[in-house]
């Protein structure tokens, strides 16, 4: 069965880095496009970067735009998510996705924390 597992979270001060990593399983990972998403409290989930199968393109949320990448690691089955320059408003639970044959799958989400 699909799975995504993430990891990486935690507290971080804002102006720093973090990098989420989610590792996949129960299907072709190489052939998927890959997403992260983000849900802050009392807000709905938001898109914050897509990755095609190979990597080569990525699209990201205006919001994160020059201070966030994605990218991934087909050998390794992760997908990785590169935060900088995090700011309060960044503060959130990390989701990976995937959709596979039409069923969309989620991780248990990695929380974030931004705050001095």
């Amino acid at each position: 069965q699909v799975q995504l597992v993430e990891s990486g979270g935690g507290l971080v001060q804002p102006g720093g880095s973090l990098r989420l990593s989610c590792a996949a399983s129960g299907f072709a990972f190489r052939n998927y496009v890959m997403s992260w998403y983000r849900q802050a409290p009392g807000k709905e989930r938001e898109l914050v970067a897509t990755i095609t199968n190979t990597g080569g393109s990525t699209n990201y949320a205006d919001s994160v735009k020059g201070r966030f990448t994605i990218f991934r690691d087909n050998f390794k089955n992760t997908v990785y998510l590169q935060m900088s320059s995090l700011k309060p408003e960044d503060a959130a639970v990390y989701y990976c996705n995937v959709w596979v044959t039409g069923s969309g799958y989620w991780g248990q989400g990695t929380q974030v924390t931004v705050s001095s």
